[in-house]
């Protein structure tokens, strides 16, 4: 079961490029969700347990809300301003299933923090619509969203965009 977290990635001189690691490291760690599931079953609640469990709760707790709040601060309003209504509707549904997944992350949480307490079991049901939610939401967002921000969105706002990001987050 591989748990990497600390893995280098791109600047914010270029946000949309920054937004789609973020995308790979949510579906990197909701997949260890999943897998983390199947371990506990197999092994029962060994170290590697924990430790995965560990690592699932520091990037849904700390990475995966920043880049809620870059979509919602910054390029979903960017964009809003400039889009046609048919992907105004994208993002609305897009932005309004942040919230349907901030749900799902608090049950993932309270289990994930069973887990690293000492739990041996981790419900397969909820790790499985953990780990194909969130990916599926990131896999829209990359084809109906971000295609259109590298279209509409000048040099200029994409700088400011990424300057914000990188403030949030105090780079």
């Amino acid at each position: 079961m591989s748990i990497e977290f600390d893995q280098e990635g791109p600047g914010f001189d270029d946000p949309l490029v920054m937004l789609h690691a973020c995308h790979e490291r949510v579906r990197h760690f909701a997949g260890l969700g999943l897998k983390l599931s199947a371990h506990l079953a197999a092994h029962g609640n060994d170290a590697m347990a924990r430790e995965a469990a560990g690592k699932i709760l520091r990037y849904f707790s700390v990475a995966a809300p920043l880049h809620h709040q870059d979509e919602e601060e910054d390029l979903f309003p960017a964009l809003l301003d400039a889009a046609p209504e048919e992907l105004r509707m994208q993002i609305r549904r897009l932005e309004a299933e942040h919230a349907d997944l901030a749900v799902l992350w608090r049950r993932m949480r309270t289990a994930l923090e069973q887990v690293v307490t000492g739990a041996a079991v981790l419900d397969e049901e909820l790790a499985r619509e953990f780990s194909e939610r969130y990916p599926r939401h990131a896999d829209d967002e990359e084809q109906l969203i971000y295609p259109h921000a590298s279209r509409l969105l000048d040099r200029t706002i994409l700088h400011e965009m990424g300057a914000r990001m990188a403030a949030r987050r105090k780079y």
